[in-house]
């Protein structure tokens, strides 16, 4: 009570959203999880020596674009589920970052490909026995 609803809330762990005065507030989940596998993603797409400040503010920005503010009770961050399509924003922020302070080291093109041909696919071959 002591802010009438105001106050932005995020944790380290997950909590069940609150309603307060009528308005479903989502508590975010703060983690490094949702910055650097992105950002080491855009250093490796752009092979970029050294990570400057302003590709450490793009990866930020880009987080920040994912989530709605405005709508009441809106999470600050995005969320944890959406961890693959946080990256790959991240990791294309970041390599345009690099890009266009001279740090990346080849010649960027369609950096929304590249970044999605640069990600770990989680698929197996399947294996039979004999």
């Amino acid at each position: 009570a002591w802010t009438d609803g105001r106050a932005l809330i995020a944790t380290g762990s997950p909590f069940a959203p609150v309603t307060y005065k009528g308005v479903t507030h989502v508590v975010a989940q703060v983690s490094n999880s949702m910055l650097y596998p992105g950002l080491g993603l855009g250093v490796v797409v752009s092979r970029a020596r050294r990570v400057s400040e302003g590709m450490l503010l793009a990866a930020a920005s880009a987080v920040s674009s994912l989530v709605t503010v405005r709508q009441p009770g809106a999470s600050l961050l995005p969320s944890v589920d959406n961890l693959r399509n946080v990256s790959a924003t991240v990791a294309v922020a970041v390599a345009e970052a690099a890009d266009a302070e001279g740090l990346a080291k080849v010649k960027l093109g369609d950096v929304v490909r590249q970044v999605q041909g640069a990600m770990w696919q989680p698929e197996y071959r399947r294996i039979l026995a004999c």
